[in-house]
């Protein structure tokens, strides 16, 4: 074999590459669309190139040699880091547009209203909101921010804080009645109380009253909007995200029966952005207007 320090053909690079992943000549070539004796002709003209074996050969299959294990590594990062830089060079050249992640509770409730505010400032730019439950993965969700309820704690991204949440039970005029049902907080043992995912609302409220959660039934539901359509509907009393129901409590839609409010490092809302990845500039106009927005005078200061 003769070895070489030139470059290595990109095609060959790429047989190397679904080969070594896939470990079979035949499905490497039916992902590339092309024959097995051309995939099998890329593999030995990279070998004959680097002067080494890549694979053994056995009978019904092959296998990576240590050569071709490490090599294999360095391919696909190097692969990885083309795909990264074509990515942002195509969201740089498109027109304006910012994609955030969004906690459907949140939009629906907070974000929403405020569009059109933003619209108004930056015509040019393209707001989509992608609502979901889970934590962005910016390496194939294709997002560029999120916006995320919890204590900003996340791995492999970076949070910055925008508000503090305020708690405190909201339940439907139905449930309230006369008000004797709510003389005080622990009466609220005797009803169901509502929560999504993590009770740690509950859990912090009733800790500043003095009442203990172990003793409270409480329903966990997937989605704070459901928590808020379960508390409409009279099904239970759910701790109230100030922020959330603000637009309710003013209707009389729902009401507040106690008057303490409690605000928490535990009970924010945090700007999610990608570890190792630039903002694009409509990202990052964006992501000023709404750390402004959440700043406003009419919210609570942290």
């Amino acid at each position: 074999m003769r070895s070489s320090t030139t470059m290595p053909p990109l095609q060959a690079l790429r047989a190397f590459e679904a080969v070594g992943r896939l470990l079979s000549f035949r499905r490497a070539g039916e992902e590339l669309l092309i024959t097995q004796s051309a995939v099998s002709h890329h593999i030995k003209q990279l070998e004959d190139m680097l002067g080494v074996r890549l694979f053994i050969r056995k009978a019904k299959s092959i296998a990576l040699t240590p050569e071709g294990a490490g090599y294999l590594e360095r391919t696909v990062e190097a692969f990885r880091i083309i795909a990264d830089a074509t990515s942002e060079i195509r969201r740089d050249s498109e027109r304006q547009r910012v994609r955030v992640s969004v906690l459907p509770s949140f939009g629906a409730n907070w974000l929403v209203s405020r569009l059109a505010n933003f619209m108004l400032l930056y015509p040019e730019i393209e707001v989509e909101l992608e609502p979901t439950l889970r934590l962005a993965d910016f390496a194939s969700d294709e997002v560029d921010l999120a916006i995320r309820f919890g204590t900003g704690r996340w791995e492999g991204v970076r949070s910055e804080w925008l508000m503090n949440e305020e708690l405190s039970p909201v339940v439907s005029p139905a449930l309230f009645g006369d008000g004797s049902r709510f003389a005080e907080p622990a009466d609220l043992l005797l009803h169901t109380l509502l929560e999504s995912w993590n009770p740690v609302g509950w859990t912090l409220w009733l800790g500043e009253v003095n009442v203990d959660i172990r003793r409270a039934r409480v329903l966990q539901l997937t989605d704070y909007n459901i928590v808020l359509q379960a508390a409409l509907n009279g099904q239970g009393v759910a701790i109230g995200r100030m922020h959330m129901v603000g637009d309710h409590l003013a209707a009389g839609r729902l009401l507040q029966p106690f008057p303490q409010i409690v605000r928490s490092e535990k009970i924010a809302y945090w700007l999610v952005m990608p570890q190792s990845r630039r903002l694009s500039a409509a990202a990052e106009t964006f992501a000023s207007w709404l750390k402004e927005e959440a700043a406003s005078p009419h919210l609570s200061a942290r």
